[in-house]
Protein backbone atom coordinates (compact mmCIF):
# COMPACT_ATOMS: atom_id res chain seq x y z
CA UNK A 1 0.00 0.00 0.00
CA UNK A 2 1.18 3.31 -0.59
CA UNK A 3 2.50 4.92 2.13
CA UNK A 4 0.75 8.26 2.12
CA UNK A 5 -2.67 5.67 1.99
CA UNK A 6 -1.80 4.19 5.66
CA UNK A 7 -3.21 6.92 7.85
CA UNK A 8 -6.47 6.53 6.15
CA UNK A 9 -6.60 2.76 5.67
CA UNK A 10 -9.27 1.33 8.33
CA UNK A 11 -9.17 -2.06 8.88
CA UNK A 12 -11.76 -4.78 10.35
CA UNK A 13 -11.45 -4.67 13.94
CA UNK A 14 -10.16 -1.21 13.73
CA UNK A 15 -11.98 1.24 16.00
CA UNK A 16 -13.16 3.06 13.09
CA UNK A 17 -14.09 -0.17 10.49
CA UNK A 18 -18.11 -0.65 12.61
CA UNK A 19 -19.05 3.13 11.33
CA UNK A 20 -17.62 2.45 7.63
CA UNK A 21 -18.28 -1.13 6.56
CA UNK A 22 -22.31 -1.03 5.65
CA UNK A 23 -24.31 0.71 4.15
CA UNK A 24 -28.08 2.23 5.24
CA UNK A 25 -30.19 -0.79 3.62
CA UNK A 26 -27.45 -3.29 3.30
CA UNK A 27 -24.69 -4.48 5.66
CA UNK A 28 -20.91 -5.77 4.40
CA UNK A 29 -17.57 -6.74 5.59
CA UNK A 30 -15.13 -5.41 2.94
CA UNK A 31 -11.17 -6.23 3.62
CA UNK A 32 -9.70 -2.81 3.76
CA UNK A 33 -11.85 0.67 3.64
CA UNK A 34 -9.30 3.56 2.69
CA UNK A 35 -10.03 7.35 2.91
CA UNK A 36 -8.20 9.21 0.94
CA UNK A 37 -8.36 13.26 1.41
CA UNK A 38 -7.30 14.77 -1.62
CA UNK A 39 -7.78 14.21 -5.55
CA UNK A 40 -4.36 12.99 -5.67
CA UNK A 41 -5.01 10.40 -2.88
CA UNK A 42 -7.79 8.86 -4.74
CA UNK A 43 -5.53 8.24 -7.85
CA UNK A 44 -3.61 6.33 -5.43
CA UNK A 45 -6.14 4.75 -4.01
CA UNK A 46 -7.28 3.41 -7.53
CA UNK A 47 -3.98 2.57 -8.46
CA UNK A 48 -3.46 0.50 -5.46
CA UNK A 49 -6.94 -1.71 -5.43
CA UNK A 50 -6.30 -1.92 -9.45
CA UNK A 51 -3.05 -4.02 -8.23
CA UNK A 52 -5.21 -6.45 -6.03
CA UNK A 53 -7.69 -7.66 -8.32
CA UNK A 54 -9.88 -7.30 -5.28
CA UNK A 55 -14.01 -5.85 -5.69
CA UNK A 56 -13.73 -2.04 -5.59
CA UNK A 57 -16.56 0.18 -4.59
CA UNK A 58 -16.35 3.90 -3.94
CA UNK A 59 -18.44 5.76 -1.44
CA UNK A 60 -19.57 9.31 -1.05
CA UNK A 61 -20.41 8.43 2.70
CA UNK A 62 -24.14 8.64 2.75
CA UNK A 63 -26.94 6.51 2.75
CA UNK A 64 -25.99 4.01 -0.62
CA UNK A 65 -29.62 2.44 -1.05
CA UNK A 66 -28.57 -0.33 -3.85
CA UNK A 67 -25.35 -1.34 -1.30
CA UNK A 68 -22.62 -1.06 -4.67
CA UNK A 69 -21.08 1.51 -2.20
CA UNK A 70 -19.62 -1.02 0.07
CA UNK A 71 -18.54 -4.99 -0.72
CA UNK A 72 -17.82 -7.91 0.61
CA UNK A 73 -13.96 -9.06 0.88
CA UNK A 74 -13.01 -6.07 -1.74
CA UNK A 75 -11.55 -2.74 -1.09
CA UNK A 76 -13.65 0.41 -0.43
CA UNK A 77 -12.71 3.64 -1.53
CA UNK A 78 -15.03 5.75 1.06
CA UNK A 79 -14.51 9.93 0.22
CA UNK A 80 -16.17 11.05 3.42
CA UNK A 81 -13.19 13.26 4.41
CA UNK A 82 -13.63 15.10 1.61
CA UNK A 83 -16.66 17.21 2.03
CA UNK A 84 -15.42 20.80 1.78
CA UNK A 85 -18.31 23.38 0.77
CA UNK A 86 -17.46 26.56 -0.34
CA UNK A 87 -19.53 29.72 -1.95
CA UNK A 88 -17.11 30.41 -4.64
CA UNK A 89 -18.80 33.12 -6.52
CA UNK A 90 -21.77 34.41 -4.42
CA UNK A 91 -22.75 37.58 -7.43
CA UNK A 92 -23.29 33.95 -9.59
CA UNK A 93 -24.60 31.72 -6.96
CA UNK A 94 -21.74 29.10 -7.61
CA UNK A 95 -21.20 26.38 -5.06
CA UNK A 96 -17.99 24.14 -4.60
CA UNK A 97 -18.98 21.04 -3.17
CA UNK A 98 -16.89 17.89 -2.32
CA UNK A 99 -18.27 14.28 -2.66
CA UNK A 100 -17.94 13.01 0.74
CA UNK A 101 -19.79 15.65 1.95
CA UNK A 102 -23.99 15.37 2.95
CA UNK A 103 -26.50 16.92 2.08
CA UNK A 104 -27.93 18.56 5.24
CA UNK A 105 -24.33 20.10 5.87
CA UNK A 106 -24.45 21.45 2.08
CA UNK A 107 -28.00 23.01 3.35
CA UNK A 108 -26.33 24.35 6.98
CA UNK A 109 -23.19 26.00 5.38
CA UNK A 110 -25.60 27.97 2.51
CA UNK A 111 -28.38 29.08 4.96
CA UNK A 112 -26.45 32.06 5.84
CA UNK A 113 -25.90 33.48 2.45
CA UNK A 114 -29.61 32.83 1.67
CA UNK A 115 -29.04 29.95 -1.00
CA UNK A 116 -30.05 26.31 -1.66
CA UNK A 117 -29.29 23.87 -4.13
CA UNK A 118 -32.26 21.25 -4.53
CA UNK A 119 -31.05 17.12 -3.44
CA UNK A 120 -32.75 14.46 -2.16
CA UNK A 121 -35.35 13.90 0.55
CA UNK A 122 -32.82 13.55 3.61
CA UNK A 123 -29.79 14.95 4.92
CA UNK A 124 -27.44 11.95 5.45
CA UNK A 125 -27.70 11.21 1.91
CA UNK A 126 -24.04 12.01 0.32
CA UNK A 127 -23.21 14.86 -2.31
CA UNK A 128 -21.17 12.55 -4.56
CA UNK A 129 -24.12 9.86 -4.79
CA UNK A 130 -26.98 11.57 -5.50
CA UNK A 131 -24.97 14.25 -7.71
CA UNK A 132 -24.50 12.07 -10.15
CA UNK A 133 -27.88 10.23 -10.88
CA UNK A 134 -29.98 12.72 -10.49
CA UNK A 135 -31.14 14.94 -7.55
CA UNK A 136 -35.30 14.31 -7.46
CA UNK A 137 -35.95 16.42 -4.07
CA UNK A 138 -38.45 18.79 -1.95
CA UNK A 139 -37.70 21.89 -4.73
CA UNK A 140 -37.32 19.58 -8.05
CA UNK A 141 -40.36 21.83 -10.10
CA UNK A 142 -38.92 25.18 -8.79
CA UNK A 143 -35.55 24.09 -9.49
CA UNK A 144 -35.41 20.99 -11.58
CA UNK A 145 -32.90 18.01 -10.89
CA UNK A 146 -29.94 18.51 -8.92
CA UNK A 147 -27.53 17.42 -12.14
CA UNK A 148 -29.56 20.09 -13.85
CA UNK A 149 -27.52 22.87 -11.72
CA UNK A 150 -23.87 21.09 -11.96
CA UNK A 151 -21.83 23.91 -13.86
CA UNK A 152 -18.08 22.12 -13.38
CA UNK A 153 -16.38 18.60 -11.69
CA UNK A 154 -13.74 17.18 -10.69
CA UNK A 155 -13.29 13.69 -11.84
CA UNK A 156 -10.73 11.04 -11.11
CA UNK A 157 -10.30 8.34 -14.47
CA UNK A 158 -9.52 4.80 -13.54
CA UNK A 159 -6.20 5.58 -15.24
CA UNK A 160 -5.46 8.22 -12.32
CA UNK A 161 -5.50 11.27 -14.23
CA UNK A 162 -7.46 14.08 -12.89
CA UNK A 163 -9.87 15.69 -15.07
CA UNK A 164 -11.74 18.73 -14.90
CA UNK A 165 -14.58 18.89 -17.12
CA UNK A 166 -17.00 22.06 -17.67
CA UNK A 167 -18.67 23.22 -21.01
CA UNK A 168 -15.86 23.91 -22.39
CA UNK A 169 -13.33 21.50 -21.35
CA UNK A 170 -14.40 17.84 -21.78
CA UNK A 171 -17.81 18.37 -22.04
CA UNK A 172 -18.68 14.52 -23.05
CA UNK A 173 -17.30 13.88 -19.62
CA UNK A 174 -19.59 17.16 -17.95
CA UNK A 175 -22.73 15.46 -19.84
CA UNK A 176 -21.71 11.48 -18.67
CA UNK A 177 -21.08 13.18 -14.86
CA UNK A 178 -24.55 14.86 -14.76
CA UNK A 179 -26.50 11.70 -14.43
CA UNK A 180 -23.96 8.72 -15.06
CA UNK A 181 -21.42 9.64 -13.27
CA UNK A 182 -20.14 6.18 -11.40
CA UNK A 183 -19.78 5.06 -14.94
CA UNK A 184 -16.78 7.06 -16.55
CA UNK A 185 -14.62 7.59 -12.82
CA UNK A 186 -14.69 8.81 -8.98
CA UNK A 187 -16.06 12.55 -8.91
CA UNK A 188 -14.73 14.07 -6.09
CA UNK A 189 -15.92 17.41 -6.28
CA UNK A 190 -18.99 19.74 -8.24
CA UNK A 191 -19.42 23.37 -9.04
CA UNK A 192 -23.31 23.38 -8.76
CA UNK A 193 -25.48 26.91 -9.37
CA UNK A 194 -27.51 27.45 -5.99
CA UNK A 195 -30.80 29.64 -6.10
CA UNK A 196 -31.51 32.75 -3.94
CA UNK A 197 -33.81 31.17 -1.13
CA UNK A 198 -35.04 32.49 2.23
CA UNK A 199 -38.28 31.09 3.90
CA UNK A 200 -40.11 28.33 2.22
CA UNK A 201 -43.48 26.79 3.11
CA UNK A 202 -43.39 23.55 4.16
CA UNK A 203 -46.90 21.63 4.56
CA UNK A 204 -48.02 18.07 6.14
CA UNK A 205 -51.11 17.26 4.34
CA UNK A 206 -53.31 14.00 4.83
CA UNK A 207 -56.08 13.32 2.30
CA UNK A 208 -58.23 9.98 2.11
CA UNK A 209 -58.24 8.84 -1.42
CA UNK A 210 -60.42 5.89 -3.03
CA UNK A 211 -59.26 2.49 -3.95
CA UNK A 212 -59.56 2.60 -7.88
CA UNK A 213 -57.35 6.03 -7.45
CA UNK A 214 -59.06 8.65 -8.60
CA UNK A 215 -57.76 10.71 -6.06
CA UNK A 216 -53.98 9.82 -7.54
CA UNK A 217 -54.82 10.43 -10.70
CA UNK A 218 -56.56 14.39 -9.50
CA UNK A 219 -53.12 14.97 -7.70
CA UNK A 220 -51.07 13.97 -10.72
CA UNK A 221 -52.82 15.92 -12.99
CA UNK A 222 -53.19 18.92 -10.37
CA UNK A 223 -49.65 18.70 -10.06
CA UNK A 224 -48.71 18.55 -14.02
CA UNK A 225 -50.42 21.72 -13.93
CA UNK A 226 -49.56 23.17 -10.57
CA UNK A 227 -47.50 26.43 -10.51
CA UNK A 228 -43.30 25.59 -9.92
CA UNK A 229 -43.25 26.94 -6.93
CA UNK A 230 -45.30 24.14 -5.71
CA UNK A 231 -43.68 20.60 -5.34
CA UNK A 232 -45.80 17.39 -3.52
CA UNK A 233 -43.72 14.43 -2.22
CA UNK A 234 -45.74 11.80 -0.01
CA UNK A 235 -46.09 8.06 1.18
CA UNK A 236 -49.30 6.34 -0.04
CA UNK A 237 -50.37 3.71 2.23
CA UNK A 238 -53.45 1.58 3.11
CA UNK A 239 -54.56 0.01 6.78
CA UNK A 240 -56.68 -2.75 4.68
CA UNK A 241 -59.87 -0.38 5.29
CA UNK A 242 -58.72 3.05 3.70
CA UNK A 243 -55.69 4.39 1.68
CA UNK A 244 -53.96 7.50 2.96
CA UNK A 245 -51.69 10.02 0.78
CA UNK A 246 -49.71 11.82 3.55
CA UNK A 247 -48.07 14.49 1.48
CA UNK A 248 -45.24 17.04 2.33
CA UNK A 249 -46.17 20.47 0.20
CA UNK A 250 -43.19 22.78 -0.54
CA UNK A 251 -43.70 25.78 -2.09
CA UNK A 252 -40.45 28.07 -2.70
CA UNK A 253 -42.05 31.22 -1.72
CA UNK A 254 -42.13 32.74 1.92
CA UNK A 255 -45.67 34.90 0.52
CA UNK A 256 -48.13 33.22 3.58
CA UNK A 257 -50.97 34.37 0.86
CA UNK A 258 -48.69 32.71 -2.04
CA UNK A 259 -48.21 29.65 0.46
CA UNK A 260 -51.67 29.18 0.93
CA UNK A 261 -53.25 29.52 -2.69
CA UNK A 262 -50.56 26.80 -3.39
CA UNK A 263 -51.28 24.55 -0.51
CA UNK A 264 -55.34 24.52 -0.26
CA UNK A 265 -56.52 23.10 -3.56
CA UNK A 266 -53.99 20.19 -2.67
CA UNK A 267 -55.79 19.80 0.37
CA UNK A 268 -59.24 18.89 -1.94
CA UNK A 269 -58.25 16.21 -4.22
CA UNK A 270 -58.70 13.54 -2.47
CA UNK A 271 -62.28 11.71 -0.93
CA UNK A 272 -61.52 14.10 2.26
CA UNK A 273 -59.15 15.77 3.91
CA UNK A 274 -57.32 14.07 7.35
CA UNK A 275 -55.09 17.32 8.61
CA UNK A 276 -53.43 20.04 6.86
CA UNK A 277 -50.54 22.14 8.94
CA UNK A 278 -48.36 24.69 7.30
CA UNK A 279 -45.41 26.83 8.61
CA UNK A 280 -42.48 29.26 7.17
CA UNK A 281 -39.39 27.62 7.48
CA UNK A 282 -35.78 26.92 5.91
CA UNK A 283 -34.94 24.53 2.82
CA UNK A 284 -32.42 23.26 6.05
CA UNK A 285 -35.45 22.33 8.15
CA UNK A 286 -36.26 19.61 5.15
CA UNK A 287 -32.56 18.05 5.18
CA UNK A 288 -31.57 18.74 8.76
CA UNK A 289 -28.62 18.10 10.35
CA UNK A 290 -30.65 16.04 12.81
CA UNK A 291 -30.26 13.63 10.10
CA UNK A 292 -26.75 12.97 10.36
CA UNK A 293 -26.07 9.16 11.74
CA UNK A 294 -23.85 6.40 10.81
CA UNK A 295 -24.62 4.22 7.93
CA UNK A 296 -24.48 0.45 9.81
CA UNK A 297 -27.42 -1.37 7.59
CA UNK A 298 -29.82 -0.66 10.10
CA UNK A 299 -32.89 0.18 7.54
CA UNK A 300 -32.27 -3.44 5.39
CA UNK A 301 -34.60 -3.24 2.12
CA UNK A 302 -35.35 -4.26 -1.04
CA UNK A 303 -36.84 -1.07 -3.42
CA UNK A 304 -37.36 -0.51 -7.14
CA UNK A 305 -38.68 2.62 -9.24
CA UNK A 306 -41.20 3.50 -12.11
CA UNK A 307 -41.46 7.32 -13.47
CA UNK A 308 -44.72 8.19 -15.12
CA UNK A 309 -46.20 10.92 -17.68
CA UNK A 310 -49.36 11.98 -16.08
CA UNK A 311 -51.10 9.15 -14.10
CA UNK A 312 -53.75 7.53 -16.30
CA UNK A 313 -57.25 5.85 -14.70
CA UNK A 314 -55.04 2.58 -15.20
CA UNK A 315 -52.09 3.34 -13.87
CA UNK A 316 -53.36 5.12 -10.86
CA UNK A 317 -55.19 1.90 -10.48
CA UNK A 318 -52.06 -0.19 -10.80
CA UNK A 319 -50.36 2.07 -8.42
CA UNK A 320 -53.11 0.94 -5.75
CA UNK A 321 -52.81 -2.35 -6.71
CA UNK A 322 -49.27 -2.28 -5.64
CA UNK A 323 -50.32 -0.64 -2.03
CA UNK A 324 -52.54 -3.21 -1.61
CA UNK A 325 -50.32 -6.19 -1.70
CA UNK A 326 -50.32 -8.32 0.90
CA UNK A 327 -46.93 -8.18 1.14
CA UNK A 328 -47.48 -4.20 2.52
CA UNK A 329 -44.83 -2.66 0.36
CA UNK A 330 -43.81 1.03 1.20
CA UNK A 331 -44.73 3.23 -1.91
CA UNK A 332 -43.65 6.83 -1.76
CA UNK A 333 -44.27 9.36 -4.95
CA UNK A 334 -42.71 11.97 -6.00
CA UNK A 335 -44.33 14.57 -7.77
CA UNK A 336 -41.74 15.79 -11.33
CA UNK A 337 -42.66 18.32 -14.11
CA UNK A 338 -42.01 21.78 -13.89
CA UNK A 339 -37.87 22.89 -13.96
CA UNK A 340 -36.91 19.24 -14.21
CA UNK A 341 -38.66 18.70 -17.81
CA UNK A 342 -37.42 22.07 -19.27
CA UNK A 343 -34.35 20.54 -20.12
CA UNK A 344 -33.78 18.60 -23.36
CA UNK A 345 -33.98 14.92 -22.61
CA UNK A 346 -30.64 14.99 -23.96
CA UNK A 347 -29.01 17.28 -22.10
CA UNK A 348 -27.99 15.35 -19.34
CA UNK A 349 -27.69 11.20 -19.01
CA UNK A 350 -30.78 11.23 -17.14
CA UNK A 351 -33.46 11.50 -20.51
CA UNK A 352 -37.10 11.48 -18.43
CA UNK A 353 -37.68 14.57 -19.29
CA UNK A 354 -41.30 13.82 -20.65
CA UNK A 355 -42.23 12.15 -16.81
CA UNK A 356 -43.97 13.37 -13.91
CA UNK A 357 -44.47 11.18 -11.20
CA UNK A 358 -41.65 9.03 -9.52
CA UNK A 359 -42.81 6.19 -7.61
CA UNK A 360 -40.64 4.13 -5.21
CA UNK A 361 -41.54 0.60 -3.83
CA UNK A 362 -39.59 -0.70 -0.90
CA UNK A 363 -40.01 -4.06 0.58
CA UNK A 364 -38.25 -5.20 3.94
CA UNK A 365 -36.90 -8.35 5.68
CA UNK A 366 -37.93 -11.47 5.10
CA UNK A 367 -38.95 -10.02 1.39
CA UNK A 368 -36.38 -9.45 -1.06
CA UNK A 369 -35.94 -8.93 -4.77
CA UNK A 370 -38.29 -11.49 -5.70
CA UNK A 371 -41.54 -10.46 -3.63
CA UNK A 372 -41.20 -6.76 -4.47
CA UNK A 373 -40.91 -8.24 -8.39
CA UNK A 374 -44.05 -9.76 -8.04
CA UNK A 375 -46.06 -6.76 -6.06
CA UNK A 376 -44.46 -4.20 -8.39
CA UNK A 377 -45.31 -5.96 -11.60
CA UNK A 378 -48.81 -3.85 -11.84
CA UNK A 379 -46.78 -0.53 -12.71
CA UNK A 380 -44.63 -1.99 -15.44
CA UNK A 381 -46.97 -1.72 -18.18
CA UNK A 382 -47.45 1.87 -17.40
CA UNK A 383 -43.52 3.29 -16.67
CA UNK A 384 -42.20 5.47 -18.93
CA UNK A 385 -38.64 4.90 -17.43
CA UNK A 386 -37.05 4.88 -13.98
CA UNK A 387 -34.65 6.76 -11.63
CA UNK A 388 -31.01 4.66 -11.40
CA UNK A 389 -30.40 5.46 -7.35
CA UNK A 390 -33.82 3.99 -5.93
CA UNK A 391 -32.49 0.42 -7.68
CA UNK A 392 -31.53 -2.30 -5.17
CA UNK A 393 -30.56 -4.40 -7.43
CA UNK A 394 -29.15 -3.24 -10.75
CA UNK A 395 -29.59 -5.59 -13.91
CA UNK A 396 -28.63 -5.10 -17.56
CA UNK A 397 -32.80 -4.24 -17.88
CA UNK A 398 -32.77 -1.89 -15.05
CA UNK A 399 -30.33 0.05 -15.93
CA UNK A 400 -32.21 0.51 -19.76
CA UNK A 401 -34.94 1.73 -17.99
CA UNK A 402 -32.94 4.39 -16.27
CA UNK A 403 -30.62 5.72 -19.04
CA UNK A 404 -33.65 4.83 -21.97
CA UNK A 405 -33.23 6.91 -24.75
CA UNK A 406 -29.45 7.70 -23.43
CA UNK A 407 -27.88 4.09 -23.07
CA UNK A 408 -25.87 3.82 -25.94
CA UNK A 409 -24.24 7.22 -25.21
CA UNK A 410 -23.62 6.65 -21.63
CA UNK A 411 -22.23 3.04 -22.54
CA UNK A 412 -19.63 4.82 -25.56
CA UNK A 413 -18.82 7.39 -23.05
CA UNK A 414 -18.08 5.11 -20.46
CA UNK A 415 -15.78 2.97 -22.95
CA UNK A 416 -14.25 5.65 -23.85
CA UNK A 417 -12.95 7.02 -20.17
CA UNK A 418 -12.78 4.09 -18.77
CA UNK A 419 -11.73 1.41 -21.51
CA UNK A 420 -10.96 -1.30 -18.50
CA UNK A 421 -13.88 -1.27 -17.04
CA UNK A 422 -13.06 -0.79 -13.78
CA UNK A 423 -16.18 1.28 -12.83
CA UNK A 424 -18.92 -0.80 -14.97
CA UNK A 425 -21.39 -2.59 -13.26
Amino acid sequence: MPFRLRDGAVLPGDPLYRRLRSTYTTRHSPALVLLPTSDSQVAEALAFARSTDLPLAIRSGGHGLSGRSSNDGGIVIDLSSMKRIEVADRRRRLVRVQAGARWAEVARALDPHGLAISSGDHGNVGVGGLATAGGAGWLARSYGLTIDRIRAATVVLADGRIVHTDADNEPDLLWAVRGAGDTVGVVTDFTIEAIELDAIGIAQIAIEVDRRGVGLQRWSEHMAGAPRELTTNGILGSDGRSHILQLTAVASVGDPERIRSLIEPVARLGVRALSVTAQLGRYSMLVSAGHLHPNLGQQRSTTTNALFPTLTADSAEALMQVTSHPLGPLVQLRSLGGAVNDLDATATAYPHRDQQVLAIVSAFPPAGVRELGLASRPLWPHAGGAYRNFESHPTAATVERAYGASSERVRLTALSYDPSGVFAD
